[in-house]
């Protein structure tokens, strides 16, 4: 299959500079349901998955479910204070101190997307325990001078989101992008790739939808309530997984750039079918693409709940470099050669394999 680099990178970047963090995935479902619009229906739900049925959904055939979740780690307002500085909490989790410094943009009451940092105290300011313990005291900034002015002029308000402010940018000469949110946009631009790929098959034993789930950053809670919804005899699932090629020693690395998909093992939540791993692994050398695998000591994804409901499912991580950061790289390669190990996987599978499973 020949996916177009140039309408690949142009899904990515309209998924990464979508502001999405946990709960409040309204953008992404937007840029979801215009990349789908002609070939399926989209839908969401309470929760705001993105509930996807191509137009080839016959209702008669067992289901395969795909899916990569559409929030990204981020933060809500908590308080507002004399000075117009504000509190927060996290929306997944950060990485630590990577926040220290970062613009981002704030939602305010009125919707809008107002441009702040995320402030931390100079060391001109800091006590000598300070400067020892490595501890940084985080504020949330806009410029407000009193809460009066955060409120009335900026509009801010408690329980309003935030995300990086950082813009996709994508070098054709390197096939490499960068941006925010590729955990998990990386892995919902190969979901969508593949799923417009096998909308247009007629002779699948499945019927084939997915989901882009919300509020995986806390807790994968989104993917439970598309699962009810699907009600799918297996899964595949995509993710943006943690690139390990450029702190870990060559011998140790497993999800490196332009190695393909990395299909994990295990990890905290979830001890991956092994039937259903080697006959993934089994279609994607049968069909000449690349692969990686892994064993992960930490992290968790949508699989964790998936395969609590008795739904065979493996994970496909596209390898992102720095996510739960400010900022994170990933190759076209990689996303690509994601989307066509699902197919691969899809043209091959039948309820009879996952019966085995």
């Amino acid at each position: 299959m020949d996916f177009n680099d140039g309408e690949v990178a142009d899904l990515l970047g309209r998924l990464s500079d979508a502001k999405s963090p946990s709960g409040f995935e309204d953008e992404v479902v937007d840029v979801v349901r215009d990349f789908c619009s002609g070939w399926a229906k989209v839908e969401s739900n309470t929760v705001h998955d993105a509930l996807i049925t191509p137009n080839n959904f016959t209702g008669n055939k067992p289901v395969l479910m795909l899916d990569a979740h559409g929030d990204e780690v981020g933060g809500m307002v908590k308080s507002i204070r004399s000075n117009g500085t504000m509190t927060f909490v996290e929306l997944g989790r950060f990485s630590p101190n990577v926040l220290a410094g970062q613009d981002v943009l704030v939602r305010n009451t009125l919707g809008e997307w107002v441009h702040g940092v995320i402030g931390v105290k100079p060391p001109h300011f800091m006590s000598a325990a300070e400067r020892a313990s490595g501890e940084l005291q985080l504020i949330l900034d806009v410029g407000a001078t009193s809460k009066e002015e955060a409120v009335n002029v900026f509009h801010m308000g408690m329980g309003e989101p935030f995300v990086p402010a950082t813009k996709y940018e994508y070098d054709e000469a390197t096939g490499v992008a960068l941006g925010k949110a590729f955990d998990c946009r990386a892995g919902v631009a190969a979901e969508l790739l593949a799923l417009r790929e096998l909308s247009g098959y007629d002779d699948l034993p499945f019927d084939v939808v997915a989901s882009v789930s919300a509020m995986e950053e806390v807790g994968e809670r989104g993917v439970l309530a598309a699962a009810m919804r699907f009600n799918p005899m297996v899964a595949f699932m995509f993710e943006g997984c943690p690139a390990d090629d450029t702190f870990t020693i060559p011998d140790d690395v497993q999800t490196a750039f332009r190695r393909g998909p990395m299909f994990r093992y295990f990890d905290c939540c979830m001890i991956t079918n092994p039937r259903y791993q080697r006959f993934v692994l089994k279609c994607a050398s049968e069909a000449g693409l690349v692969c990686q695998t892994s064993v992960r000591e930490g992290g968790g994804t949508d699989g964790g709940p998936i395969h609590m409901l008795d739904v065979p499912c493996v994970v496909a991580g596209v390898p992102s470099r720095y996510v739960h950061s400010g900022t994170a790289l990933c190759t076209l390669y990689d996303v690509k050669m994601t989307a066509e190990v699902a197919v691969a996987v899809a043209e091959r599978m039948t309820p009879e394999d996952v019966r085995a499973f």
